[in-house]
């Protein structure tokens, strides 16, 4: 933890990401996501269908479908938001995308994209503490986010956590196990951390 601290991730981050959600047959959380029913309904559908995704091409499609309902808010002018969010990030303007990237999680904090998304941006300008609040967030709203899981992996990563980390990925894994890039991370650390087989 001492090593976290000195990375800049807050011993309350490491904590949390120490305790991570179990995640493989888990609903979204009940204190709130932006989702309506119907869509939490067709959500679950897809995330059973995902887990058991006979190869890649199926398995990216339901993650794409999965990944357009986490981007819709419900709200003309959230989607507006994050829209104008990620076009600032993809420029390159990483300031603009938090700024309006913090509107939008006051506007809309039950959005768990918004959360990830802004995670995103922080965890590219190396703010590692700020990147692992707001996937705390998103865990708190959508358990099987395998994008954040994910994003805990890389900064326990960074932060020299190996067995953390791939314990995240791992967890990512559940969800989403046709994820090759984070596979042969997971795959890596496990040499790393667990030693090879003799």
């Amino acid at each position: 933890m001492g090593l976290l601290c000195a990375m800049g991730v807050s011993v309350s981050a490491a904590a949390f990401a120490a305790e991570l959600p179990q995640t493989s047959t888990s609903p979204a959380s009940a204190i709130g996501s932006s989702l309506s029913p119907a869509r939490q309904r067709v959500l679950d559908d897809l995330f059973g269908r995902l887990s058991k995704a006979r190869d890649q091409d199926e398995a990216a499609g339901l993650a794409g479908v999965i990944e357009r309902i986490w981007m819709r808010s419900g709200s003309d002018t959230a989607d507006l938001l994050m829209n104008r969010a990620m076009k600032a990030f993809a420029a390159k303007k990483p300031e603009v995308s938090l700024n309006v990237f913090d509107r939008l999680v006051k506007l809309e904090p039950q959005w768990a994209e918004a959360w990830n998304k802004r995670a995103t941006v922080r965890f590219s300008q190396n703010d590692d503490a700020g990147a692992m609040e707001d996937i705390g967030h998103v865990l708190a709203l959508e358990p099987r986010h395998y994008g954040a899981l994910a994003g805990v992996g890389f900064i326990l990563q960074r932060a020299g956590q190996d067995a953390r980390a791939l314990e995240a990925f791992r967890r990512a894994l559940e969800i989403y196990p046709q994820q090759e890039d984070v596979r042969k991370l997971a795959d890596e650390l496990a040499t790393k951390v667990e030693g090879r087989d003799i």
